[in-house]
Order: C-alpha cells, then structure tokens, then sequence
C-alpha cells in the first residue's frame, strides 16, 4: 500500500494542508484534485483512494478551507496556489480535477501555463470572466435565503440552506442526499464558514472568452439535477474547448463526486487510461 502523507505548504500568509499518497513504484501522470466552494479536499478521498495504485495523488486544502492556516490576511492568488503545492512537491505537470470553484482554478491554470497541465477534468466549474447568471425564481428564492442568513450570521441555517441547493440539488426534493455524504459536506462548509478570512483572491484573466484555447484533453461532467443554468453552461463549455468530451451523471447535483463516486471514478479512470 502507498504512503500517505500530509504536509503543510507555505504560502504568503497561509500554510495549505496538502495530502499525498504516492505508491511505490507508480508512474501515471500526477492528478491535483481542486476542492468546491462548499468542501474541502476530503470531498475527493473517494478518488484519492481509488486512483493511487495507478498515479500520485494530490489533494490540498485552499486558504480558508479545512485544515489549511491562515496566518494574515493577504491578497493572494490560488493558481499561483497551486503552482506552489506542484513546485514543492516536484511535479512539472499533472492533470487537474477541479469541482466548482475548484474547476474554476483549474481552467485559468490550463490557460495561463498549458505545458504544466496534461489533461483537466471539471465537474460543474465556474469559469472566470463567464457571464452574470441567469436563475429561475426557485434558485434565486435559495440564494436570497442564503444571503439572509448570512447576514444574521447564522452560520447553521445557511449550512443547511448550501446543502439544499448544491447537494441536494434544486430539481430534487430537500434532504434528497442523506447519511454520510451529508455529514461530511455539513462539516466541511461548516468549517469554511467559521474559518478566518484568508484575504482576497485575485481575478485571473477572463477564461470565458477564451476557453477555445486550452490545449489539454479536457472531460466536463455535470449531474442532471445541479443549477439548470449551471448545465446550460457546462455543455457549453464542453462544445467549445477543442479536445473536450462530456459526461453527465445522472441522479446527482453539484457533487456528483460526493454522491456517486464508483461512477464518477469509473469515468475519471477512463479518461486518465486515454491520455
């Protein structure tokens, strides 16, 4: 079995918590998974677990997220981040799997140095630069109630109001994903939203206009009951970038990973055997 390891990655004001595992003897392409919004790196432990006989893992937690410190609040960016989690390990290159705003990353990253990413696979990803969203009044109806209870600080009632809309998902019914998929985004957000301001990330240069330009072979996936504009978007996406195919996982929201991991490993797995 692999080792592994958990080492803390200094970067300006914060040291990242980042995960390892690296099996003796292993020489797949390195794979840097990229946490949501609403997550941590221990969304991924289902991949980690199954891709490490085959490739070096690597998940890490974001500023402000799970067990990451923040030391002062700073500006700071996370694809510069994320070149610093790959320098400090020794990778060059890898594929990047990113989730959400972790898919947000992963694409400015492809765009700003494509010889470091040797494929990028994105689940729901946000996209820098992408226009305003467009939300039918359910959506909206949840994102002002989130808004809400934020501005109570009531930091429980907007756990379970995220939990509702990105796990659950606003085409099915509330509490539709129970058990422990729903602990575990329940403790990760939960610590997100009572962690210290890691500062203000920077705005990457727009992908949006640009996403005809990234090189690596690229896999889109969505599940058929996430923010409909959010799967408007992705099969666009996928249309657009050159070397992209697409999935989608059906039965699932914005964490298909979280939900349905045999499946999504099954298509990761894939995808990774054809590079």
């Amino acid at each position: 079995m692999g080792m592994k390891t958990m080492q803390w990655i200094e970067v300006q004001g914060a040291l990242l918590a980042v995960e390892c595992e690296a099996n003796h003897g292993v020489t797949g392409v390195p794979v840097l998974f990229l946490h949501a919004n609403v997550a941590d790196r221990l969304m991924w432990r289902g991949q980690v677990d199954a891709l490490a006989t085959r490739h070096p893992v690597i998940s890490y937690d974001r500023r402000g997220f799970g067990e990451s410190r923040t030391l002062r609040s700073t500006p700071h960016s996370h694809v510069a981040d994320l070149w610093a989690v790959m320098d400090s390990l020794g990778y060059d290159r890898g594929v990047l799997v990113g989730c959400s705003l972790g898919g947000r990353i992963a694409i400015d990253a492809a765009l700003a140095r494509p010889d470091r990413v040797s494929g990028l696979v994105v689940v729901a990803p946000g996209v820098s630069g992408a226009p305003p969203a467009q939300h039918g009044d359910e959506v909206t109806a949840l994102m002002d109630a989130i808004g809400d209870a934020a501005a109570r600080d009531d930091l429980d009632a907007k756990n379970e109001l995220q939990a509702r809309l990105w796990l659950d998902g606003p085409l099915g019914p509330p509490e539709r994903v129970g058990g422990e998929a729903r602990q575990l985004f329940l403790a990760m957000n939960g610590t997100a939203l009572r962690a210290d301001s890691p500062g203000v990330a920077s705005e990457e240069p727009p992908a949006w206009d640009c996403v005809e330009a990234i090189q690596a072979p690229t896999l889109v996936l969505w599940g058929d009951l996430d923010v409909p504009y959010l799967q408007k978007r992705c099969k666009l996406l996928a249309q657009r970038i050159p070397a992209a195919q697409s999935f989608v996982i059906s039965g699932t929201a914005h964490l298909p990973v979280l939900e349905a991991p045999e499946q999504f490993n099954a298509v990761l797995g894939r995808f990774l055997d054809n590079l």
